[in-house]
């Protein structure tokens, strides 16, 4: 049963220290590869089919 708690905690020191590093940096979540970001001009996305990037609500 102990190392079910120790497992919690580090895996919880980790998300803080994720968290922390996120809120210090001051800059927004963005992908890392793929996405609308990435798309060549005219190709349509794989999710939901659309070709203009800037249609998109998010």
């Amino acid at each position: 049963m102990s190392e079910l708690i120790i497992a919690f905690l580090i895996i919880g020191l980790a998300f803080a220290g994720l968290s922390i590093g996120l809120i210090l940096r001051n800059q927004p979540i963005k992908g890392s590869c793929g996405g609308m970001a990435n798309l060549q001009d005219g190709s349509k996305c794989e999710i939901c089919g659309r070709t203009d990037p800037t249609s998109c609500s998010e």
